[in-house]
């Protein structure tokens, strides 16, 4: 969709739908002067009526010929409570039933839809419009989307090339997060490592700044990545480690983001439940993640130097799959005894970590469907955040609450290590009964002790079940954020 600015009292084009948000304090003074005073007057009486609360869901329409065909008058929840999180679901909601309609443009009072500041409220709605349009489907279908075009309405002074830079922005974002969703949805005998990595590929098309490169395993053996080859061990897919160098600035270190790119996890021979075991095609949505960031900083050419590392492998319960007992050599040198088989993230990532230290990164990013314990110990809201570095968490936090993409910090207090301690190597990969998201999290650390390190744990935010499900395309946004708020 193409979207324009204008101010609220001068744009003459007529849109078939006019978007006008309240909340319950039920206040109509926002109302702009291209909606007629005679329809004005009869939302005003809608609302003594209460057929409208301004509650979130809560939308009635309007006719109104003097601006557009019909005038929307939908619900934003209390004021004090307006948050990314609910601009993106209101207006997602109000955006996919007009969609369904045969409207080609529409407009939209942003006078009541403010978070920070214009700019973010801005992005925020255009990214949340353009994601109301995602629909998965394997096979190629012509957009049947009707909708072309979008007004912002607004007394506000914004340029029209700012305006058109976060158009550009967040366009590149929403594009990095259907990518994201996508990749999470595609089914596992086609989402396999060598389709992963080819996907990755695919983004040097988009920037000639993009550099892509594939190690194979026998390049994986001669670097010592002994982890992450024990896990692919067991499947017919060979494993694939993926490097995306995105360096549009000289003589500046990168930020190095790492994603868990396992396509299918069974668990191994310590073979998970059956019940919902085909959500674990989503177990690559670390690497997903990764993939759909750096397609959005290759679309709005950013400025930040980015590396985009992925781990990908198929864990599999096959001949030659690794049992619990076995002891292998990681990258770092730092020996590992696999107790348990479905704690295989954590190997991929030990040694995806160790190759990330050649770049010397600023910051460096993991971001992984790890465990259960996270989404046990946080629900399906936030992502666990864990960090070496108080400075880069609170960094993290700050994009997190800006984008509404939610983390929550655990710690990792030395305790947390003790319980890696193992007679037969210098490591376990598993930890006692409780706290499995923290010593997961702790695991990876004794591999970042010398870089400032962040790890979110993304088990319950990577994917939705029942009606919605699929992919959520999370935590794109917020990585997208964090890497041009610290460039």
């Amino acid at each position: 969709m193409d979207y324009i600015i204008a101010k609220s009292d001068k744009s003459t084009e007529k849109a078939d739908y006019h978007l006008v948000g309240i909340f319950t304090d039920k206040k109509t003074n926002h109302i702009d002067k291209k909606v007629s005073k005679s329809t004005t007057n009869t939302i005003i009486d809608s609302i003594k009526n209460s057929e409208i609360s301004g509650e979130t869901g809560d939308y009635q329409i309007f006719d109104d010929n003097s601006i557009a065909s019909k005038v929307v008058v939908f619900g934003l929840g209390e004021k004090k409570k307006f948050n990314p999180i609910i601009l993106n679901k209101t207006v997602s909601s109000v955006i996919k039933k007009i969609a369904k309609t045969n409207a080609k443009i529409l407009s939209i009072n942003t006078k009541n839809i403010v978070l920070s500041n214009l700019t973010t409220s801005t992005q925020q709605l255009i990214v949340a419009m353009e994601s109301s349009f995602y629909k998965f489907s394997l096979k190629k279908m012509e957009d049947k989307v009707k909708l072309k075009k979008c007004i912002f309405l607004s007394d506000k002074k914004i340029s029209t090339k700012d305006f058109n830079n976060i158009v550009k922005i967040s366009k590149s974002i929403s594009g990095g997060i259907s990518l994201a969703k996508d990749l999470g949805n595609i089914p596992p005998n086609i989402c396999t490592p060598l389709f992963l990595s080819n996907e990755a590929k695919k983004l040097q098309k988009i920037n000639k700044l993009i550099k892509v490169k594939i190690l194979d395993e026998k390049k994986m053996k001669s670097l010592g990545m002994g982890s992450l080859l024990s896990v692919s061990q067991g499947s017919k897919q060979p494993a694939k480690f993926v490097i995306i160098e995105y360096l549009p600035q000289k003589n500046k270190n990168p930020i190095v983001l790492v994603g868990k790119g396992i396509t299918f996890d069974t668990g191994g021979i310590s073979l998970k439940p059956a019940s919902t075991m085909d959500e674990m095609k989503f177990d690559m949505s670390g690497a997903g993640s990764v993939i759909g960031t750096m397609y959005a900083c290759a679309k709005m050419q950013s400025k930040t130097n980015t590396v985009g590392i992925l781990a990908c492998a198929e864990n599999m319960p096959g001949s030659q799959a690794t049992r619990p007992g076995d002891v292998v050599t990681s990258m770092s040198g730092l020996t590992v005894e696999i107790l348990n088989t479905d704690a295989e993230g954590r190997l991929v990532l030990c040694d995806a970590l160790t190759y990330a230290k050649r770049y010397k990164p600023k910051y460096m990013l993991d971001m992984a469907t790890l465990t259960g314990a996270c989404l046990v110990g946080l629900g399906k809201y936030p992502s666990g955040l864990f960090s070496n570095d108080q400075k880069l968490a609170d960094l993290i936090k700050k994009s997190a609450d800006k984008t509404g993409d939610r983390v929550w910090q655990l710690p990792l207090y030395d305790d947390y290590f003790e319980e890696l301690k193992t007679n037969f190597a210098d490591i376990q990969n598993i930890g006692g009964r409780y706290g499995g998201a923290i010593t997961a999290a702790a695991f990876l650390a004794k591999f970042t002790e010398d870089i400032k390190w962040a790890h979110l744990d993304i088990a319950g935010t990577a994917w939705e079940t029942g009606e919605n499900k699929g992919s959520t395309g999370r935590p794109v946004g917020l990585l997208v954020d964090f890497l041009l708020s610290n460039q």
